[in-house]
């Protein structure tokens, strides 16, 4: 999912260098969206990480 993200961004970063503004906001808003999915799944993933931790560890 992060290299989907990469990839909108450069397609927006390019897009907006030749002046196609609305594929640039659109690819921007896509690049956004699938960043912020992987950070969300991220941090959930940590969090869960630190709770089976906690419960592995405490005897």
């Amino acid at each position: 999912m992060l290299k989907y993200a990469a990839i909108f961004l450069i397609v927006s970063i390019i897009a907006g260098a030749i002046g196609m503004t609305g594929v640039s906001a659109v690819a921007r808003r896509i690049s956004l969206t699938l960043f912020a999915l992987f950070m969300l799944g991220f941090l959930l993933l940590v969090g869960l990480a630190l709770l089976v931790d906690r419960a592995v560890s405490v005897p």
